[in-house]
């Protein structure tokens, strides 16, 4: 998720976080960090990142056998319509995260105040901290690893990232382009599939009457997750008259990898583009005159 009232870089900024917890059993008063979320108290501006990935799951399943994964994996669109009924109540408007001027809303925090009489017992948000930075991004992305994301082992340390540390960079790259004020950010997929669909395309973008669509893949970690974006694919092209695919993914497609191919084959069926980290400049410079 994400408003786009935008700051310019290098401005240190006093930024507010919450970690979002998962607790099944108050009484026992045991809980796992599944999220957090950071915002800008100024002006409203926030991101959000929650567990998604395989691995996180199955972590949280570990510590709680009887976890409602159902629940978890639903949590981030309950939480962001929450967020735009919030400021459309307080507002008197249905902007949701935009007021007329553009700039990001402070309607939504006034939900923050009664967050523990709208979420379930299982959520709760920890005590709010403040913290300085001069990137929302870049500060989300820590604080996640810092709260959050599974501690690797010394001998992992070099593995290839999950989805979230793909989507860092791609930040990194299209703020280096600018390029990132003019791209959708957790395009939901339910607009074009059905009705409470989980997934989420990463970022969307307007070129010349087509609607373009980029989507980070870890093929290291879940290479499966192919098929559900080419299924994607299709739904969308079914809905929308011109639209164009990318996948940008952690490793260079190798033609003497079974996994790789797999991946290429299934990619380039669907008719998406696969362009890998170290590529990802090249293909931001291409497309950056065309994107509006």
């Amino acid at each position: 998720m994400s408003t786009q009232a935008h700051v310019p870089a290098g401005t240190n900024r006093t930024l507010a976080y919450r970690v979002l917890r998962y607790t099944p059993n108050l009484v026992r008063d045991e809980w796992v960090n599944i999220g957090v979320l950071v915002f800008d108290p100024a002006n409203g501006e926030r991101r959000m990142r929650l567990i998604e990935e395989p691995d996180e799951y199955a972590r949280v399943r570990r510590l709680h056998p009887r976890a409602d994964e159902e629940l978890l994996r639903s949590l981030r669109d309950d939480l962001e319509n929450r967020f735009a009924k919030a400021t459309q109540l307080f507002s008197g408007n249905g902007s949701h995260d935009r007021p007329g001027n553009g700039q990001a809303s402070t309607d939504w925090l006034k939900l923050l105040g009664k967050w523990d009489e709208t979420l379930s017992n299982a959520l709760q948000l920890a005590p709010q901290k403040g913290v300085h930075a001069d990137d929302l991004d870049a500060e989300t992305e820590r604080l996640y690893a810092d709260h959050v994301a599974q501690q690797r082992s010394a001998a992992r340390v070099g593995a290839p990232g999950s989805r979230g540390a793909i989507r860092s960079y791609c930040a990194q790259v299209f703020k280096q382009a600018r390029v990132w004020e003019r791209l959708q950010k957790g395009v939901r997929a339910e607009e074009f599939t059905f009705s409470g669909d989980p997934m989420r395309i990463d970022y969307g973008y307007r070129r010349n009457g087509t609607r373009g669509f980029v989507q980070t893949l870890s093929v290291s970690r879940a290479p499966g997750d192919v098929k559900s974006l080419a299924y994607t694919v299709e739904r969308i092209r079914g809905k929308v008259a011109v639209s164009e695919f990318t996948a940008v993914t952690d490793v260079q497609l190798i033609a003497e990898n079974e996994r790789h191919q797999f991946v290429r084959e299934t990619l380039r069926d669907a008719g998406v583009e696969a362009v890998p980290l170290e590529g990802l400049a090249v293909w931001t410079a291409r497309m950056r005159p065309m994107i509006q």
